[in-house]
């Protein structure tokens, strides 16, 4: 008797009214579990979501969140067991299950750790710099991000039921967003178990995730210009979702990742004996046969170089025939069934239909060879390769994907014809060059880039440690042009725009620091008798300053900093050879000006100022000469607290921006310091200094 597999909604698991759909064991064809989600209230799941999730993730900052996942992915990694065993019952190898299961973990942990380094501990984050849109700087312009007040609605591919939602809640969820999460049905069962273990953990506000096993229902009737939806999985599917009428009248954000018919092509300077040959080889036999072919990045379209295609199929046929396929627990096993009997039903008819123009050169439609298991009863498949000799006079290939273990080879002349192959692909998540030739590479990226979301060339010297042609990765964009969906996922902190409104803001620098706790230049300041640096970082405030005094460089001291750093760069020595350079007389080392404004702004004392962190943004915009006079004018920019770790004193960063102005009031260089600052969880140190100062307003 089959389990009936129940949704997480409204706080609570419930099951489906109704029989529901069956789902049966790949392997062995039993039937494993019901799914349905009749019944269930789809308007008030996105307001559940909306009135309990998002609230509570909004008032997290980004680095809260950030710890929030990494503690989710620890979590899951000391409980990965059960996701495995009933992994199987999908039809994946202990391979396979790693690049879903463990492949989600690992996106949680990137984003929990780009999330504490690359964003603010903020809820919401400063996006480019400031705009100066007035002629005396009183009213300037820029951008801030926020948290969009919606949900995320993750609609999903059978694949890869554990990472096709791991890798989309960690976005969302660092962006503030809670997510409604729809698993294709046929593999649903495994992506119920994670939830399980997800809502088990408690590390989750409640309302941030929910889960539907089963259909949509009217879901996308009751969408708002606040909600997401993301959708993997067929073209057609995506099209019919994308052009949904309230989709359309909300402009609700829609990004969408379709199966593509991707490429790898080999160089025409590689030899069958040569490294970039073999591995070619062994990337297009693995993208064949990993998680059954049914990746949407595998590799459909095998493009060679014509003096070389017999070699190539030689080379697949004798991989491809060491290729054991049968049940995933069975010793020696490399390749499973496909997903589902619907699954394998509609790879034979694509196949079919790739036979009207293409030959068969391995593997059969009908028949395979299974170790441990019944051919007839689960849903396997031959691994298939086919040659198509007229590629460019020939749609098929271009056109139809098999969603399988399935490739077809076809042959270029030159470099033209290589590109003009990828792109015939009409758009791809992904197309791959292997070549020691990187001028032959450099030709292919640049002629079929704009074809493709993502490219990559591999060569003897990195191959070691690609990490291959069909694994997407959490830091880069994982999506594509045309076929491919148009749309974007992941791409390290870049995808967390897509969960985000961008609002630019007009307004007076003092009031746009004020709202973006972000000094801007122009801002008030604020100055005191206490040096920034004897205060503890919950002491300093955005817009405290100080002005140093001043010193006069000396021939001196450029002469002194030539022969300490050995930089006697013509300009600071030799003033006979300044005839037609930019400078008027001898010039004063750049990096003598920032170390010399360093002297004047550091304050010498032992004190709450451990360490200097960094110098960022350092521009030097007036030279300066023997004689001139500097002066430094330093301001807190930005605090970031840094997390407490054992045996560490508590700190934070304190971004100071730093002006270097001489005689004239002329800044004569900028930068942006960088110091760690000890933390001290007190609030009477505060009133002490505002008893003991005097606060001086002023303009920059």
């Amino acid at each position: 008797m089959s389990t009936k597999l129940k949704s997480y909604v409204q706080g609570k698991w419930t099951a489906g009214e109704g029989k529901g759909t069956d789902l049966y064991h790949a392997v062995t064809g039993n039937l494993l579990f019901q799914a349905g989600s009749q019944g269930l209230d789809f308007k008030a799941l996105l307001e559940y979501g909306r009135a309990n999730g998002g609230p509570k993730l909004r008032k997290m900052t980004f680095h809260e969140r950030a710890r929030m996942l990494k503690a989710l992915a620890m979590y899951l990694n000391e409980r990965k067991k059960d996701l495995y065993a009933l992994s199987a019952a999908t039809g994946a190898t202990k391979a396979d299950s790693w690049i879903d299961i463990d492949g989600g973990i690992g996106n949680l942990f990137v984003y929990a750790s780009k999330g504490r380094r690359e964003l603010p501990d903020e809820t919401f984050f400063v996006d480019g710099n400031p705009e100066k849109i007035s002629k005396n700087g009183t009213f300037v312009g820029h951008h801030i991000c926020v948290p969009l007040e919606g949900v995320a609605v993750h609609i999903n591919a059978f694949n890869f039921p554990v990472w096709g939602m791991l890798e989309k809640i960690a976005v969302n969820l660092l962006a503030g967003v809670p997510a409604i999460v729809k698993p294709a049905t046929s593999t649903s069962y495994l992506t119920e178990l994670a939830v399980q273990e997800i809502i088990k953990s408690g590390i989750l506000p409640e309302g941030s995730l929910q889960l539907i096993c089963g259909s949509t229902g009217d879901l996308l009737d009751h969408l708002t210009c606040q909600d997401v939806v993301t959708f993997t999985g067929s073209a057609s599917t995506g099209k019919m979702l994308k052009s949904h009428p309230n989709i359309l009248d909300n402009s609700v954000r829609f990004n969408m990742e379709a199966d593509s018919l991707n490429c790898s092509i080999l160089g025409p300077d590689t030899k069958p004996d040569s490294e970039e040959f073999n591995l070619f080889i062994k990337e297009v036999a693995r993208e064949m046969t990993v998680k059954a072919g049914q990746k949407c990045t595998a590799i459909r379209r095998t493009i060679v170089p014509e003096h070389l295609t017999e070699d190539v199929i030689t080379a697949l046929q004798k991989r491809l025939k060491g290729n054991v396929i049968g049940d995933p627990s069975v010793e020696g096993v490399r390749m499973g069934p496909l997903a589902s009997m619907e699954q394998l039903a509609d790879v034979k008819e694509k196949v079919k239909q790739l036979m009207q123009t293409c030959e068969v050169v391995h593997g059969s439609i009908d028949q395979v060879d299974v170790v441990g298991a019944d051919s007839k009863k689960g849903a396997f498949m031959s691994s298939m390769l086919l040659y198509c000799k007229d590629a460019f006079n020939t749609n098929g290939a271009h056109s139809i994907e098999a969603f399988g273990p399935v490739s077809t080879v076809m042959s270029y002349k030159n470099t033209e014809e290589a590109i003009e192959l990828a792109r015939l692909g009409k758009g791809s998540l992904v197309g791959s060059v292997f070549t020691a030739d990187n001028n032959f590479a450099k030709d292919v990226v640049l002629g079929s880039a704009s074809m493709h979301g993502r490219m990559m060339i591999v060569n003897k010297d990195c191959a070691a440690e690609s990490t291959g042609h069909g694994s997407p990765l959490a830091h880069l964009v994982h999506g594509g042009p045309g076929r491919a969906g148009g749309g974007e996922e992941m791409g390290g902190i870049r995808g967390v725009n897509h969960y985000m409104q961008r609002t630019a803001l007009q307004g007076s620098p003092t009031t746009l620091t004020k709202i973006l706790n972000t000094f801007l230049p122009g801002s008030e300041t604020k100055e005191d008798v206490i040096h920034p640096f004897r205060k503890y970082f919950e002491e300093i405030e955005i817009g405290d300053t100080l002005n140093t005094h001043r010193r006069t460089i000396t021939e001196a001291d450029i002469v002194n900093f030539a022969g300490i750093s050995g930089d006697y760069f013509y300009a600071h020595t030799d003033e006979t050879s300044l005839e037609g350079s930019v400078f008027e007389k001898r010039v004063a080392h750049g990096y003598f000006i920032i170390s010399a404004a360093a002297g004047l702004f550091v304050d010498p004392k032992k004190g709450p100022v451990l360490a200097n962190y960094g110098l960022d943004n350092l521009r030097f915009t007036i030279p300066v000469y023997v004689g001139d006079t500097i002066r430094v004018q330093i301001t807190c920019q930005r605090k970031t607290k840094k997390e407490d770790r054992e045996g560490q004193i508590p700190q934070g960063v304190v971004e100071w921006y730093v002006n270097v102005i001489n005689q004239k009031d002329e800044i004569v260089a900028v930068e942006t310091v960088l110091t760690l600052v000890e933390r001290k969880n007190v609030d009477t140190p505060k009133a002490e200094i505002k008893e003991e100062t005097k606060i001086l307003v002023q303009k920059n």
